[in-house]
């Protein structure tokens, strides 16, 4: 089975990487961009079957490794 993992900032959390992408995107000429937000998306392949066991050995990856839990969010989607 393959897990996707989204990890993103929490809201609140400053994000210059963010601010940046914002800031050249307006230097491009594209108009109308509001707050940007930047995220890390992490696929891992697993042996496990069972696509509940599965969702959770991921959560457990991202709450031991993959996201900081104090300023980030992850979500899983197992396939």
């Amino acid at each position: 089975m393959k897990a996707k993992v989204h990890v993103t900032l929490k809201h609140g959390v400053l994000d210059p990487q963010g601010k940046a992408v914002g800031h050249a995107l307006e230097s491009l000429g594209f108009k109308g961009v509001g707050e940007v937000r930047v995220g890390r998306f992490i696929e891992v392949e697993l042996s496990e079957n069972d696509p509940a066991k599965a969702k959770a050995e991921a959560e457990d990856m991202c709450r031991k490794l993959l996201a900081n839990t104090v300023i980030e969010n992850f979500s899983v989607e197992v396939i």
